[in-house]
């Protein structure tokens, strides 16, 4: 038998047993076997030697065909294979697009930030901006810019964490007003902003009280302005909070950096006015401080208190989320216990 008819008899052979294969592992090894270093057709190459001049490039051609062959072959085999496997492991895997996806938990933002949230939107839909201050603050412009100098006996009324004689942890966002009126160009239009913030005292924490909670402080600078805008401020935003059927009443009141001074309660989410154990039978629960801001504060301020005026408040979220929700010790805002707090999400 010729070389030639030797590799195609090899040819003939390898393409059965390459159809045959039924897996990569076995195709693989036929692959070796036919197209190895110790293959038939590497022998028969080796054996082109012993030809005639004539006859080597005609073998070697041949043998060259056959061996690209066989690889078009086996990659082919290799190809049907890979499908076949595709196809086998998507019909094990078929999704029944009819059942219900996985209920994956999602993250929401707090409650209490939840409450700051709304009276942020509350607020910026009457036109006011929103400004935040460092929570490590100047002594200047916590106490002496309210009209809380040195030695000032309402200073016991803050009771401070101090990191030096000079710096502290802020007691209320207050700052933030001393600072927006000292940076703030009337020739452009009224000053109206709110200051959103965490404050910090040193309180005993009990079911209404913590040495760390909330404060939103609110004010509004600009000529003309009377107590009637602030209690119509106020009525807005309480609406807004806690629905329109509940009433709002101020009363007078002292604060340091407000003249008059008024703190303002609002309609018992409880018993709605009627009178119960939550409003000790009053109808009416505190819910902030609030008053006109006090000449002294635009004065040290730069401003001139003889053409502006304004009012001012502050606002706490934590007690208002206390008041919305039925929530009657703030220490459980604090405990991160995911079974109290998602049932606010």
């Amino acid at each position: 038998m010729s070389l030639k008819e030797d590799l195609e008899t090899i040819k003939q052979t390898g393409l059965q047993e390459v159809t045959a294969a039924s897996d990569s592992k076995a195709l693989n090894e036929i692959k070796v076997k036919l197209l190895g270093k110790k293959g038939p057709i590497t022998k028969a190459l080796r054996g082109i030697s012993q030809l005639s001049v004539a006859e080597r490039p005609i073998v070697g051609s041949f043998a060259n065909k056959v061996r690209d062959e066989l690889t078009d072959a086996i990659n082919e085999k290799q190809t049907q294979l890979e499908r076949e496997i595709l196809n086998k492991q998507l019909a094990s895997e078929t999704i029944d697009v009819t059942l219900p996806g996985n209920n994956i938990p999602m993250g929401h933002p707090h409650v209490i930030q939840q409450v700051i949230d709304e009276i942020e939107d509350i607020f910026i839909g009457m036109g006011y901006q929103v400004l935040n201050g460092p929570e490590v603050e100047e002594e200047h412009y916590n106490f002496e810019m309210m009209n809380l100098p040195k030695n000032h006996p309402a200073r016991d009324m803050q009771d401070t964490f101090y990191i030096t004689k000079e710096i502290l942890m802020r007691t209320h966002t207050s700052p933030m007003q001393a600072r927006a009126l000292q940076q703030h160009d009337f020739n452009k239009g009224p000053l109206k902003m709110i200051s959103p913030g965490v404050v910090f005292r040193r309180d005993t924490d009990d079911p209404t009280h913590s040495h760390q909670f909330h404060q939103v402080e609110g004010i509004v600078i600009d000529k003309h302005i009377t107590m009637a805008d602030l209690k119509g401020t106020l009525e807005v935003m309480s609406h807004k909070l806690f629905g329109d059927k509940f009433k709002v009443r101020v009363r007078p009141s002292y604060f340091p950096f407000t003249e008059p001074s008024v703190e303002a309660d609002v309609t018992c989410m409880n018993c709605e006015g009627k009178g119960c154990e939550v409003c000790k039978g009053s109808g009416w629960i505190e819910v902030l401080g609030a008053g006109m801001v006090h000449p002294n504060v635009l004065k040290m301020a730069g401003v001139d208190s003889q053409e502006y005026g304004g009012f001012a408040f502050g606002v706490g979220p934590d007690r208002f989320a206390m008041l919305k929700y039925g929530v009657n010790d703030i220490r459980d805002f604090y405990l991160n216990d995911l079974r109290f707090l998602t049932q606010f999400d």
